[in-house]
C-alpha cells in the first residue's frame, strides 16, 4: 500500500511549497537550492501534522521509515553519525507554520547529545566546555518540551549552581559545573517521568517531532492564531536541520539581521549579534548584542559574505528579509529567512522605495500593506518605548491615544473642555445626549457596549480614540469613582486610553504625533489610479467634512442630522418639537430649528463643494431627545418627600407621561426613520427646506453643490414615494422662491431585509441606495448589537459557529447576500443606480473586497478610515482583477 511522500529534503523543496513545507522549511529549501551555505537538513511536511491529529496524535503510515531514510541522507552528506561517539551528528528540531508564529511552537537544539557523544564532541571540538553547555541546553529543552517537566525546576538548580560558584553568567560556569547540573537535570527527569533520560538519538529524534506536533495546538498557538487570524487546520511542518555551533569559540557567534530597517524602512542592514554565542543567547539578555555593523570590524571576511547575502537573499524574494545566522569557527551558515515583520511606516516607505529600485511593480507595492495597519499612523499613538501601567483591557473601538483628567458627566465633560482641561468621558454606556461631552473630551472610555456601540461609532466619527465594554472597570456614579480590584480612580485623576488596543492606563502616558509621510501619500495615489470603487466619508459638521476632504473623501456618504439636534441649545427646542400637542406647537418649534439646520447644511455642503453630499433625514427614535424616566421619577418623588412646589411637581408628571407614552419596548424596530416622516411629514419638510434653502445660498454664492436627500429605513416602496412628493414639492417650492435653479437627488437607505428583497420596486423611486450595514446585520441575524457584543458574540467566535464578529467584518453568508440580490434587482430596474454602503463595515477591508465584488459605487466610514477604505479598495481590484465585470 502506498503513503503519502511525508519527508523532503531541502535539495527537493522549493519556496512555493510553503503550504507543504512550512515557511521555514520552503525557504530552508530554496536557499539551499540557490546555492547559500545553509546546513544539511529535511523538512516533515503539515500534511503529517494534519494526519497526526485525524490519527488520534498517532504518526501517520510511513513517516517514521521515511524520516530514518532521510536521517541516513543526512550522515552521508555531514559525514556524522547519530550515536557515534566519534563524530557525532547533532540536529535541531524546529516548527514551521505556513505562516509564521514567532515563539509560539517548541523547537529543541543539541538533539543527539547523550553520555557518549558529548565525550565525541568535547574531543572533536576540543572544547569540553562547550560540549557539556550543549548538553545540559538539550537536556533543559528537551524535559521541557518534550517530557513536559516545568523550566522553573532545571532553571533552580541552574540558579544554586551560580550561587554556589560565586558567579552571575552561565557562560561563566566550567565543564566540571555542567557535569553536576546535568546529573541534578537527569535525576529531576527520572523522579517526574519514572525513565531515566532517553540516550538513544532516533528515540529523541521521534519524541522531538511528536512534541512539534503536539505544539500545535498549544494554549498559546491557539490565542496566537485567534488574534492573527489563522486558520486551525493548516498543521505545522518540522524542520531536522544539522546543527552549527557559534559558541564555538572567537571565530564564532550568531545573530539575526533585517535587510532594511523594521521601524523606519530606511534601506540599511539592521540587527544585532554575539560572538562566542549560541541562537538563544542574543535575545536572553545574558550579554549585551553588538550591532550588525560591527561585524565588520571583528570579522570583515564573514561580514562581506554576509552583507552580500542580504542582498540576493532580498532580491530573491523581493521584499525585506528578517535572516538568522551563525557563524562556526569563521564559516557562515544562513539558519532562516523569512519576509520581516515591520511597521506600518516602514510597510510604505519599503514597498514604495522597492517600486522605485525595480522590485516590484506598484500593484504589489499595494499589496504589501495591511489596509489595518495604517490605524497606526492616522491617529497620535503611544510612544512604544514608553512603559506603562495598565489597568484593565476593553474593546479597541476607536484608534487612537489620549490622556486626561477622569470625568463622568458630560456637562461636566463639556464645562471643563471649553476651559483647556484635557478630560477623558467615563461612562457605563453613552446616549446621544453625552454628545458634547464627546465632543469635548480627548476620548470615552464605557465598562459596556461593543464595537459598534454609541460611544464606539460616534467617536470614530470624530476620530476620538475610545475603549468599550471595559467591564473591569466598576463605575459608581454616586461616589464619582471607579474600581479596578481594589484599586480606585476617583474623578479628576488622570488616566489614558489606547484605542487600538483597548488598554487603560494609569497616569499620562508618552504619545507620538501621526506620521503621514510623502510614501504614504504616494501610495495613496497609485491606489486611486487603480481602484474602481469610490470611497466617502461618514461626516455630521463642517469640521468632519473638511478632515474627510483631507484625507482624500470624494464626498460624503452619510450625514445624522439626529447629531445635530444634540447640542445644548438646540435641544430644549427639540424637546418642545416633540411634546407638542398640537400641529401649530410643532411647527413653531421646527421654525426655531429651521435656521440651525439651514446652518448645518451649508457648512457641511460647501466645506465639500464639487463632491456629493447623501443627507440621512432623523431617524433615532423620538425619546431619545427626551429626559430619562427613570431619572424623572426619582426627581418627582424627591420632590413629594421634600414638599416640593406642586406646580413643579405637576410639570414634572406631566412630562413622565410624554416620555412613557413615546418609550417603546424595542425603539431599533419602532417609531423612527421614514416612520417618523409619515407620521410627522412636517420634521421631513423643515429638513428638507433647511437642505434646499442651504444649496440654493450656496449656488447662488457660485458654489458646485450636489445633494442626496436620504430616505432612511424605507420597507416599502410607497413610504418613499409619499415622503420624495414631499421633498421634491419642497425643493420646487425653493427654487421658485429664491430663483435658483440646482439639482438634486432623492434615494433611500437599505437597512432592513424587506428592503433589500423589493429593491426592483423600490428602485422606481429610488435614484440611489445606500446600505446601512449596522441595522441589516442586526435585523437579518436577529442580534442586537450592544447586547450581541457584551453578552454573546465572543461565544460565537471562540467556538467558531461565526468566523468573524459580523458588527465587524461583513457577514458576506447572509447580509452580503441580501445586498448582492438588492444590487442586481435595484439595477434591473434603474441601470444607472447609484448603490453604495455607509455603515462602519465602509472602512474594514474585507468587507470593501465585497463591496467591490458586488459592484458597489462606493463605500463611505468615518473619516479617519478613509485612508484604509482607498487602500483597500485598490487591493480588492488587484487581487479579484480577473473577476468578469
Amino acid at each position: 500500500m502506498s503513503t503519502a511522500k511525508y519527508v523532503y529534503l531541502f535539495n527537493e523543496g522549493r519556496a512555493d511549497m510553503k503550504n507543504l513545507l512550512g515557511g521555514k522549511g520552503a525557504n530552508l529549501a530554496e536557499m539551499t537550492n540557490i546555492g547559500l551555505p545553509v546546513p544539511p537538513g529535511f523538512i516533515i511536511t503539515t500534511e503529517a501534522c494534519i494526519d497526526f491529529y485525524n490519527a488520534g496524535k498517532q504518526f501517520p503510515q510511513g513517516l517514521e521509515e521515511q524520516t530514518l531514510e532521510k536521517v541516513k541522507v543526512l550522515e552521508e552528506t555531514t559525514g556524522k553519525k547519530f550515536g557515534d561517539p566519534k563524530t557525532p551528528l547533532l540536529v535541531s528540531v524546529r516548527s514551521g507554520a505556513v505562516i509564521s508564529m514567532p515563539g509560539m511552537m517548541d523547537t529543541v537544539l543539541n538533539l543527539g547529545l547523550n553520555d557518549e557523544t558529548v565525550e565525541g564532541l568535547a574531543a572533536c571540538t576540543g572544547n569540553r566546555r562547550f560540549a557539556y553547555d550543549c548538553y545540559r541546553r538539550f537536556i533543559q529543552m528537551f524535559g521541557d518540551v518534550v517530557l513536559g517537566i516545568d523550566h522553573h525546576k532545571f532553571e533552580a538548580v541552574l540558579e544554586d549552581k551560580k550561587v554556589d560558584r560565586g558567579v552571575r553568567f552561565d557562560n561563566q560556569l566550567t565543564a566540571e559545573d555542567w557535569e553536576e547540573v546535568i546529573e541534578k537535570y537527569k535525576k529531576i527527569i527520572n523522579k517526574e517521568t519514572g525513565k531515566p533520560f532517553p540516550q538513544d538519538p532516533i528515540e529523541q529524534l521521534f519524541k522531538a517531532i511528536f512534541a512539534v506536533f503536539n505544539s500545535w495546538n498549544t494554549e498559546r498557538a491557539i490565542v496566537y492564531r485567534k488574534v492573527h487570524k489563522i486558520p486551525d487546520d493548516l498543521g505545522t511542518a518540522v524542520n531536522v536541520v544539522s546543527m552549527v555551533f557559534g559558541n564555538m569559540g572567537d571565530d564564532s557567534g550568531t545573530g539575526v539581521a533585517f535587510t532594511r530597517n523594521p521601524s523606519t524602512g530606511e534601506k540599511v542592514l539592521y540587527g544585532e549579534y554575539l560572538t562566542n554565542a549560541q541562537g538563544e543567547d542574543v535575545v536572553a539578555g545574558i550579554r549585551t548584542p553588538q550591532p550588525i555593523a560591527k561585524l565588520e570590524q571583528e570579522m570583515p571576511a564573514v561580514y562581506r559574505q554576509f552583507t552580500e547575502t542580504c542582498q540576493l537573499l532580498e532580491k530573491h524574494y523581493r521584499d525585506m528579509q528578517d535572516i538568522e545566522f551563525t557563524i562556526e569557527r569563521g564559516k557562515l551558515w544562513i539558519l532562516q529567512t523569512r519576509n520581516g515583520k515591520r511597521t506600518a511606516q516602514a510597510a510604505i516607505k519599503i514597498a514604495v522605495d522597492m517600486v522605485g529600485e525595480g522590485l516590484i511593480t506598484k500593484e504589489e507595492a499595494i499589496t504589501r500593506v495591511e489596509p489595518g495597519q495604517l490605524n497606526q499612523l492616522l491617529h497620535r499613538r503611544i510612544d512604544p518605548d514608553s512603559q506603562l501601567e495598565v489597568l484593565a483591557k476593553g474593546l479597541p473601538a476607536s484608534p487612537g491615544s489620549a490622556s486626561g483628567k477622569v470625568v463622568f458627566d458630560a456637562d461636566l465633560a463639556e464645562k471643563l473642555g471649553q476651559e483647556g482641561e484635557k478630560v477623558l468621558l467615563v461612562r457605563m454606556e453613552t446616549t446621544p445626549d453625552d454628545i458634547h461631552g464627546i465632543v469635548a473630551a480627548q476620548g470615552v472610555l464605557t465598562s459596556r457596549g461593543g464595537m459598534t456601540s454609541h460611544a464606539a461609532v460616534v467617536a470614530r466619527g470624530m476620530g476620538k480614540p475610545c475603549v468599550c465594554g471595559c467591564d473591569e472597570i466598576k463605575i459608581d456614579y454616586g461616589t464619582k469613582q471607579f474600581k479596578v480590584g481594589d484599586l480606585v480612580i476617583k474623578e479628576g485623576d488622570t488616566i489614558s486610553i489606547d484605542g487600538s488596543t483597548g488598554h487603560v492606563m494609569l497616569g499620562e502616558v508618552p504619545m507620538i504625533d501621526p506620521e503621514l509621510s510623502s510614501e504614504f501619500r504616494k501610495l495613496l495615489e497609485w491606489a486611486d489610479e487603480i481602484r474602481d470603487l469610490g470611497v466617502r466619508a461618514n461626516a455630521d459638521t463642517p469640521e468632519d467634512a473638511a478632515k474627510a476632504r483631507e484625507f482624500g473623501a470624494e464626498g460624503i456618504g452619510l450625514t445624522r442630522t439626529e447629531h445635530m439636534f444634540m447640542a445644548q441649545d438646540r435641544l430644549p427646542i427639540v424637546q418642545k418639537m416633540i411634546l407638542a400637542t398640537t400641529l401649530e406647537e410643532r411647527q413653531e418649534a421646527l421654525s426655531q430649528l429651521l435656521p440651525m439646520q439651514q446652518d448645518d447644511f451649508y457648512g457641511i455642503l460647501k466645506a465639500m463643494q464639487g463632491l456629493p453630499v447623501c443627507i440621512r433625514l432623523l431617524d433615532p427614535p423620538l425619546h431619545e431627545f427626551l429626559p430619562n424616566a427613570e431619572e424623572l421619577a426619582v426627581e418627582i418623588t424627591k420632590l413629594k418627600l421634600t414638599n416640593g412646589d406642586a406646580e413643579e411637581i405637576k410639570a414634572k408628571e406631566k412630562l413622565l407621561r410624554q416620555v412613557r407614552s413615546l418609550t417603546e419596548f424595542n425603539p431599533m424596530l419602532g417609531h423612527r426613520g421614514c416612520r417618523l416622516g409619515i407620521t410627522y411629514p412636517e420634521i421631513y419638510a423643515m429638513q428638507a427646506r433647511a437642505i434646499f434653502q442651504a444649496t440654493a445660498q450656496l449656488v447662488w454664492e457660485g458654489y458646485e453643490v450636489i445633494p442626496e436627500v436620504e430616505i432612511p429605513l424605507v420597507i416599502e416602496v410607497k413610504e418613499l414615494s409619499f415622503l420624495k412628493e414631499l421633498v421634491t414639492k419642497i425643493a420646487e417650492e425653493v427654487k421658485e422662491e429664491t430663483g435658483v435653479q440646482f439639482r438634486y437627488t432623492v434615494g433611500t437607505m437599505i437597512e432592513m431585509p424587506r428592503a433589500a428583497l423589493l429593491a426592483g420596486e423600490i428602485a422606481e423611486q429610488a435614484e440611489f441606495f445606500s446600505f446601512g450595514t449596522n441595522d441589516l446585520t442586526q435585523t437579518t441575524l436577529g442580534f442586537s448589537r450592544d447586547d450581541a457584543e457584551g453578552k454573546f458574540m465572543h461565544h460565537y467566535t471562540e467556538r467558531k459557529i461565526l468566523k468573524e464578529n459580523p458588527f465587524v467584518v461583513l457577514d458576506r453568508k447572509g447580509v452580503g447576500k441580501l445586498m448582492k440580490m438588492a444590487v442586481e434587482e435595484g439595477r434591473k430596474t434603474r441601470p444607472d443606480l447609484l448603490i453604495g454602503i455607509c455603515g462602519e463595515h465602509g472602512g474594514e477591508p474585507s468587507s470593501v473586497e465585497f463591496c467591490h465584488i458586488i459592484g458597489l459605487n462606493y463605500v463611505s466610514c468615518s473619516p479617519y478610515r478613509v485612508p484604509i477604505a482607498r487602500l483597500a479598495a485598490a487591493q480588492a481590484k488587484i487581487i479579484n482583477k480577473d473577476q468578469s465585470k
